[in-house]
This record gives C-alpha cells, structure tokens and sequence, in this order.
C-alpha cells in the first residue's frame, strides 16, 4: 500500500492501522472516530514506494526489480482491505475493515465470471474481456502505458479484478440488448417523430445506444484496478488523473450500483445533462463525420468559421491512452459502427503526433508531423471562405512544438491576425504540480488573405521587436506570467512574422521559424527582468543571475525539459552545458533540468573551496552569496552571514536585495526557498546596519 490514510482533512483524519498477528498483516479503522491513532504511527509511510516492498511484519525488504519479476512471474495477488459505507441522509462516509462475508461475495463473483464470458463468447464470436494487448508507447511521449507493462498487464482485460470485469461485461450485453429491442420494439404509446413503420428509427436508435456505449467507458475509468482513493476528498479518482497509466498498489472499487462516482447512474445522469445543454444551444442539427484532417470531405469555400485543437507535438501518446475505452466501444458499439471498429486497437499509424518509434528515429518523427500539420492548415485554408475564420488552439511549452507549428502555420497560406491566451488548465492537476506546465492555451486567430512577398530579416525583426513590447506590456498588465508569458510571446511574434510568405536575410536564406522565435525569447527575456525587477538594476546582475531570476518566474521549483532550459539560458547569453562544471545551482537529471535552492545545495562544497568562510571573494556570484546568506540566517550564524555579505561586497548593493525580493514574490507560500528569503528580508534594514561596520581587526 502506498500510504494508510482514508481521510485527510482538517477536522476529519481517518486511516488504516497495520499490525501483526503471528505472521498475518491484520487493519483496523484509527482515527476521528473510531479507535485513537497510534501514538508514533503516520499514516503516509506505506509499505511501498517505487517498487520497493517493505514487510510490515519483520520489515525486510524486497527490491524494485524483484517486486516486478515476482508480478511477472504471475506471484503476485490482491485482498480487500476496506469498505466505504454512506448512508443517505446521514452527511460524510464511514468505513470499516472487509469481512468475510465481503471476501466470500467477492470469490463468488470468479465463477460467475467464468460462467458469464464463456455465454457471451459464443454469442459475440470475440472475448467480451479486452484480450487486446497493450501497446507499448513510444518513448519520447509524455506518459502512456509503459509503466503498467513492468507488472503483467499485458492485456487492456488485465486492468480490471473478477468482479470488475463481470460487471462491466454484464453492462455491455444489456447495451447490445437494448439495441437490439429499440430495432424491433414498436412504440405503441406515443407517436414520435423517430417512428418508422411503427418501429424505432434506425438513426434513433443508434443514438441512445451510442450514449449508453458512452456510460460504459465512463464506469470502466472508475471500475478499474488502477482507480485510486482520493483522501483529501473522500471520493473515487478514474485512472487518467495524468496522461498517462500508472501502477496502482493499492485501489479502490467503485459499486457501479450505487449512485456515486463512477456508478452507471451517475454516468446517464451526466450524459442527460450534456443532452439536455446541446438541444437548447443549436436550433440547427448538426453533421457529424469522421475523417481524416489531411482530406476534408467539404467543397473549397465552404465554411464560415473553423475552430480547431490540433495535437501538442509529443506531449500526449492520443491514441495509445484511448484504447482504454477503444476496446469497450468496440464491445457495445462494434456492429452498430462496424466502419469505426474495424481495427483491433486505434489507428497509430497516421496519427499526427510525434512518435520517436518511426523508422527513422526523432528526426523522421518530426518531419512527419510538420508535414502532416502542414496539410491539415493547407485543407483548412482550402474549405473556408474568403472572409472566414479560423480559430488553431495551440499549448504545448516546448519550443520545437511551437517552431513545427509556425512552420506549418506559414506554409499553409493562412494569415495570423491575433494570438491570446485564455486560462484552460487546472493549477492542481498531478502533471502541474510536479513539471513546468501551462495554465492557459494560445489562441491563434488566422484569416485567408492577401500576404506580401517577401519581408527581410532585419526590418521585420525591428517591427517584431516594436510590436512585442506593446503587446508584452499588454500581456504584462493582464496579469500573464511565467511559461504562459513567454509562450504568448511567441504567439504575438506570429502575427508580424505571418504576413509575409517568407522572410529572407540580406544573404538570400530563408529564415525559418526557429531562427525568429530566438530573438522572441530575448526580447521577452530582457522585458520580463525589468519587470521583475520594478524597472531597476536589471543591468546591474549578472547572465547567470538573470537565468535564476527567470528561471524561478518562469517554472518556480520543478523541474523542466533539458532543451527548454537551454534555450531559456541562450536569451540570458549562458552555456547550460558549462555550469555542470561548477557546484552550483544548475542540476541535470538525464533528460530534465532543475535549478536548485539554498536548502538543496551542498554546502559543505563551498566550504571546502573557502568560499563564504571569510575569505575575499569580490567576484562572487549573486545567487551563490544568496544561497548561503539564507543557510546562514536559517542556522542562526548571522557573524558569519556579515561577513559573508561583506566580503562580497553585496551587503552594501541595493540590486541584491531587490533580486531576492524578486525572487521571493515569484514562488508560492509553501515553498521553503521563499521562506528564507522572507524571514531573512524582514530585518534587511537592521543587516544593513550591521554589514556598515567596520571588521573586527580593521582601522576603518
């Protein structure tokens, strides 16, 4: 189990407490009411981390590579620990340990799977259990499915127990049921539009049971073995809390009976509501087909507006986390949509995204999708009208999406005459929590027009640079910051760069996007630390403590992709490789980089080479004397914190201590690195006094 709690809340801490009986791990229910929680016992340390399995009875050991040897080797089980209780009427849940009974039922349920599939087998001619095998996903995305392959989840069939997989076959031949009777039932008492013949409508019928297919796939998302137990909350999580699945040790069972989360009931609810809004906001049907983007099957001028979300580059495996519902659909839905079913998993092959696992490796992966995005704005500019729309989401963070994007964008023939971004992420998701994610998406607005020829480099990098700053200090007093400010940067850069078909240096070459958005990143760079800084002593701090300061805006602790990082220290004029050579701040962590904070760093390493022991060192790096400024102060060594301050001759410029306002006012609460900074800033004035004295054994 990862961890013990039930529910973590303020006025409500409940958990399950581990102990012994001979060699038997036995729970029992601690916490607010119930038993008292045992005194030195913390609920958050569970029995396994990383795949390391500790035995809560002798507490022995068992490694990473052993606990997934021993699940591929099929050694591996599961018991039910707990059961939820809710009682309508009465506020909050109550729990308590699984019985014999609730094993007994649960045993139960095997043999009637057993029984129910071999049926259903030989009525469908496939396996109602997913036997589809997991595909592996390449290995430059974001997430996937590789995790869960580690343990012998090999098939989509295996991410469900016995009773799971009884139950959500058992949904999936009602659905084949109830369209089969909406075929042939006649609707006697009442005379609708759908009737023909007295009998359902073909187009009717679909529809409901297209919905009901739906519900399915919503109950799989909790009904899984990979649904975990929210305790902050007391509710039921489906398994893509990220993009991606991941191994679940311990899980929780929806009762899909029941009206709570990820129950059927709840599913038709949600989907009745959707209904329910989309009849009253279209007075008109709507058509909906299913094609590819490279091949339109609409007339040229046909739309008057077209509003689309292309692919984030690598960011999402798409297609590898959709077989999750893919193989369910295919169950309820194959022989109502034969023509959308008729692959054993989703189509990859075609999928605009980029997959490293293409022949050719990164390089081809990248072509593809630029060519393919390419022909997908080519296909829009052909089918929407000359005075038409067209409306591109974009939010991926890493440069070369956005280059591939640009490039595909140019060539196409649309227009760029706007870009905004609108907040369309939720802050507390897992993935924003741990890496540099985006809160808002850019909204590009393109138009079919008239473009001039050709701009030269110099002149429309002065008018991207003019139009920038405008547009920057817009963006500025609206409150956009950090990753978001820059990628809207790059956003507005497209409007001057869009207007001409192509852009040439003095030396006849093409200057393609990547070239262009370096000078965005400066330019944004240079705005940015004035800002930050409240307009003063942006020229007076170093490159290295630039890159610091933006760093902090830009990503606050987490760690981002070697590649933005580095391109984050060109515009501030840093080699990022040549800092792994000094005990700094920088940290490179295989494909990921991370700028540490004073409580991170070794500083047993400055000691040794007797800088900030009192020695002279007026050539210091800020960030350096910073970060062992707020050690000091934490250890309550304020002698050798004047010192320090002295010696480096920072203790008398302003810059310094407006450079660690700076960064303090970029980090959240919670964070220990602006703790520091905090505690330290409040007696500025007093240090200040202080760094004025003269040193002991000095005549002045």
């Amino acid at each position: 189990m990862r961890q013990f709690w039930l529910a973590k809340k303020d006025k409500k801490k409940v958990a399950l407490f581990p102990y012994a009986r001979g060699n038997e791990v036995c729970f029992k229910v601690v916490g607010t009411g119930y038993d008292p929680m045992p005194e030195g016992f913390d609920p958050t340390n569970g029995t396994v981390a990383r795949a390391v399995a500790t035995c809560p009875v002798c507490g022995s050991t068992v490694d990473a590579k052993t606990t997934r040897r021993l699940f591929q080797e099929g050694r591996s089980g599961e018991k039910m620990v707990a059961v939820v209780l809710h009682k309508p009427g009465v506020t909050g849940k109550r729990y308590r340990i699984a019985e014999d009974g609730d094993l007994a039922i649960f045993k139960a349920a095997k043999d009637a799977l057993k029984e129910k599939r071999e049926t259903l087998m030989g009525q469908w001619g496939m396996d109602p259990v997913p036997d589809e095998e997991i595909a592996k996903t390449p290995s430059n995305t974001m997430g996937g499915t590789n995790r869960i392959l580690n343990y012998d989840m090999k098939t989509w069939g295996d991410l469900f127990n016995v009773r799971q997989k009884l139950v959500l076959i058992t949904f999936a031949e009602k659905v084949r049921e109830a369209y089969g009777e909406m075929r042939s039932a006649e609707l006697k008492d009442r005379g609708q539009k759908t009737e023909v013949g007295g009998h359902i409508s073909e187009e009717y019928a679909k529809a409901v049971v297209g919905y009901l297919g739906l519900i399915l796939d919503m109950v799989s998302a909790f009904t899984s073995n990979l649904a975990r137990w929210e305790n902050t909350s007391e509710a039921i999580k489906h398994i893509y809390s990220r993009q991606a699945l991941p191994m679940m040790w311990d899980y929780v069972e929806a009762n899909p009976m029941s009206n709570s989360s990820g129950s059927f009931e709840v599913g038709l609810g949600y989907y009745s509501k959707v209904v329910e809004h989309c009849s009253q906001s279209a007075t008109l049907p709507c058509t909906i087909s299913h094609s590819s983007a490279t091949s339109l099957p609409y007339p040229d001028n046909h739309f008057d507006a077209i509003f689309t979300d292309p692919p984030y580059y690598d960011n999402v495996p798409y297609s590898y986390l959709s077989d999750f519902f893919y193989v369910w659909l295919k169950r309820t839905l194959g022989e109502v949509y034969p023509e959308l079913f008729s692959t054993p998993l989703t189509p990859k092959k075609n999928e605009i995204v980029v997959y490293a696992n293409k022949p050719g490796g990164a390089a081809e992966a990248k072509a593809f999708f630029e060519d393919m995005l390419k022909k997908a704005f080519q296909e829009i500019h052909r089918v929407l009208r000359p005075d038409g729309i067209a409306v591109i989401v974009y939010a991926h963070k890493s440069t070369e999406g956005w280059e591939t994007l640009i490039n595909s964008l140019l060539d196409s023939g649309l227009i760029m005459t706007g870009a905004w971004p609108l907040n369309t992420e939720m802050g507390s998701r897992i993935n924003a929590q741990e890496t540099a994610s985006l809160a808002s998406s850019i909204y590009i607005v393109a138009r079919k027009m008239k473009r001039q020829a050709t701009g030269f480099f110099n002149e429309v990098r002065e008018e991207l640079k003019q139009h920038l700053n405008r547009k920057l200090e817009r963006l500025w007093q609206e409150g956009i910051g950090g990753t978001d400010f820059f990628i809207a940067a790059i956003g507005s850069a497209i409007e001057v760069f869009g207007k001409y078909e192509k852009v040439m240096d003095y030396e006849g070459n093409i200057v393609r996007a990547e070239r262009m958005l370096g000078d965005v990143r400066r330019i944004a760079t240079d705005y940015a630390v004035r800002q930050i800084l409240h307009n003063g002593f942006s020229e007076e701090i170093s490159d290295l403590t630039r890159f610091y300061v933006l760093y902090r805006w830009n990503y606050g602790g987490v760690k981002v992709p070697f590649d933005e990082a580095r391109k984050l220290a060109q515009s501030c004029s840093i080699d990022l490789a040549s800092e792994w050579n000094r005990p700094g701040f920088i940290q490179k962590d295989k494909e990921f980089v991370k700028v540490l904070g004073p409580h991170e760093r070794s500083f047993s390493k400055w000691q040794e080479e007797g800088f900030g022991g009192g020695v002279q060192n007026n050539h210091a790096e800020l960030v350096d004397v910073l970060h062992q400024v707020l050690l000091f102060w934490e250890k309550g060594k304020r002698d050798r914190m004047v010192r320090l301050l002295q010696d480096s001759g920072y203790g008398e410029r302003e810059s310094f201590f407006r450079v660690a306002q700076a960064i303090s006012e970029t980090l959240p609460n919670e964070n220990k690195e602006k703790k520091l900074l905090d505690g330290f800033l409040a007696g500025r004035e007093r240090l200040r006094d202080e760094v004025r004295q003269p040193k002991p054994g000095s005549l002045f």
